[in-house]
């Protein structure tokens, strides 16, 4: 699940709360209940904004924390991968937030999207022309879609976070061409994270990645520092930048880069969440947890 990035302007960043639907939104169930005996993240007993990832030092983790985190991200990706077979035209997007959800607390965790800044559902479904943050609805899956689906799990008193854009059906040619380019992307940025690589190649290599292939990052949304929090330092900007900082062993973060044949700019919808881009192009995502070791980085949430 991305982290939002406010009060920044750079080039043609241009965040929205939008007065008129963009796109009609479905109708949302009800909140799935999560058995007691799951260990929950504070905010599920009381509203918490988002996480800081602006301010403090990045975490270096300890053995320890690294295992734990391997442990969560292992059952982060899992739980992506299995939802692989039900991704098809004719299902609702909230029909795979049901499946999921049961998975998730079938496996003892908790999915972390629920009620994270007062999120109502456990992923995110975002198809389309929604960047990211949609929420599972009633609406159903339609031959040509692409649709990202964003799990993040608590375990252990650790988070994990990844996604993957699906294709449903018979998706034309460009939406392919995206999709694909999209997770060459990310896998490129994460061969180049080492010690004291510094953050913003990660953005600047985004930049360079697009001109190439003829495609737009959106920049409003950023990859972040992960662990007992959902979201913290570093930040993890998608574009072109300069911002100072630098890799180091023991830190674990997000990347996950939004790109789109249209423009960068995005609006909210009046759900407070769902982010649609500006000119309805399509976007695709892929998000993956990673860990910087002694000599390079490893992907935490890598399935079986």
């Amino acid at each position: 699940m991305k982290k939002l990035l406010l009060n920044f302007s750079v080039g043609r960043i241009i965040q929205r709360l939008s007065k008129k639907k963009r796109v009609v939104l479905g109708n949302v169930s009800p909140e799935r209940s999560v058995p007691l005996h799951i260990e929950k993240p504070d905010y599920y007993y009381y509203f918490m904004p988002p996480g800081d990832t602006s301010s403090g030092e990045p975490e270096i983790k300890t053995d320890e924390q690294i295992h734990q985190m391997r442990v969560s991200c292992k059952l982060t990706a899992n739980t992506l991968k299995a939802c692989e077979g039900i991704i098809k035209a004719g299902v609702k997007t909230d029909e795979v937030d049901a499946f999921l959800h049961e998975l998730i607390i079938s496996s003892n965790a908790y999915p972390s999207p629920l009620r994270y800044a007062g999120f109502p559902k456990s992923i995110c479904t975002s198809v389309n022309d929604v960047a990211c943050h949609g929420i599972p609805d009633d609406r159903c899956l339609v031959d040509g879609d692409i649709v990202n689906v964003d799990i993040s799990v608590y375990y252990g008193g650790y988070h994990g976070d990844c996604s993957k854009t699906f294709l449903v059906g018979n998706v034309d040619e460009e939406g392919r061409y995206l999709v694909k380019s999209t997770e060459e992307c990310l896998n490129e940025c994460i061969s180049l994270c080492r010690p004291n690589v510094e953050f913003n190649a990660i953005g600047n290599y985004i930049n360079k990645f697009c001109k190439e292939k003829g495609l737009n990052v959106v920049p409003a949304f950023i990859g972040h520092g992960i662990g007992t929090y959902f979201h913290g330092p570093p930040e993890i900007l998608h574009f072109k930048n300069n911002f100072p900082g630098a890799m180091q062993h023991g830190m674990t973060f997000t990347i996950e880069p939004i790109l789109t044949f249209g423009g960068p700019e995005v609006e909210i919808q009046k759900d407070g969440w769902t982010a649609t881009t500006l000119d309805g192009a399509r976007t695709a995502q892929f998000e993956h947890t990673i860990l910087i070791t002694e000599t390079g980085a490893e992907v935490l949430t890598k399935p079986d």
